[in-house]
This record gives structure tokens, sequence and C-alpha cells, in this order.
């Protein structure tokens, strides 16, 4: 499990003085960065060197957000598969949770455009951050 801290900045905030949607979306692409680098260390973006493709995102929004007090974004590993693999995440602010994300990506090769199987090594990581989703998300 990873855990990043956002500090709501005053333009994520919508006119309903809410957390907007996709302010939330970034806070959540931002907290994959450790994932990642599992696969890639130093987020080198470049076509030979990055190897995953997002295939599905998908947000719940179960709780309000505000300016002014941070966001804890947990992040950690639901489902490993062959060559892909899902990430679940939680934005919680004041101890109430806000929103929980998931997101399926796929190891794959961009030369030959098509996934590939994780390595055995990365799958260990991988498996080190593992868990059940919580209730909370249930």
């Amino acid at each position: 499990m990873f855990k990043t801290i956002v500090t709501p900045r005053f333009g994520d905030i919508d006119g309903l003085k809410h957390a907007n949607n996709i302010a939330i979306a970034i806070w959540f692409e931002q907290a994959r960065n450790p994932i990642f680098r599992l696969f890639t260390p130093d987020l080198d973006l470049s076509y030979e060197n990055w190897k995953l493709i997002m295939a599905r995102t998908e947000y719940d929004y179960v709780g309000e957000m505000f300016y002014g007090a941070d966001v804890d974004v947990i992040t950690y590993v639901s489902r490993i598969g062959n060559s892909s693999f899902t990430v679940t995440q939680e934005a919680w602010q004041n101890g109430k949770i806000g929103a929980i994300g998931r997101s399926t990506i796929v190891h794959y090769d961009f030369i030959n455009k098509r996934s590939v199987p994780i390595p055995d090594d990365i799958r260990k990581e991988l498996e080190e951050h593992l868990q059940k989703e919580s209730s909370s998300c249930n």
C-alpha cells in the first residue's frame, strides 16, 4: 500500500465548494506513480521504455471533499492477472472517505502493440501491495 498526501488547490474546487471530479482523477493519477515506478523506475516516458497502458478507470464519488484540508490517497493492488492488474485508490479527508477509484493497467509492448505477461520479479513486488478492497469501498 502507498499513501500520497495531496493538498487541494483553489482551482480544484467547483462552484459548490467541493473537490471537482476531474481534480480527484488527477490526484489518483499522481498517486499511481509508485506503481508505475515498479515497471519504469525513472518514469521515462519514451516509447521504447514505457511499459504500461491504462485500459479502464472508474470512480465512485461517495463523500464530499473540500478546500483547506489535505487529502490522503491510499493506493494498493486489488487484482493481479497474467498481463494486467487492478489498482484501487481511496481518497480520505478528515477521516472520511470521499472517493474510490479503480484502474485496470496492462503490461504492454508498444513496439509490437500487444500485452505481455508481467515479469515474475515485478509480480512479486505487486503482490507486496496486494489487498482486498476495504469495506468502505464496497
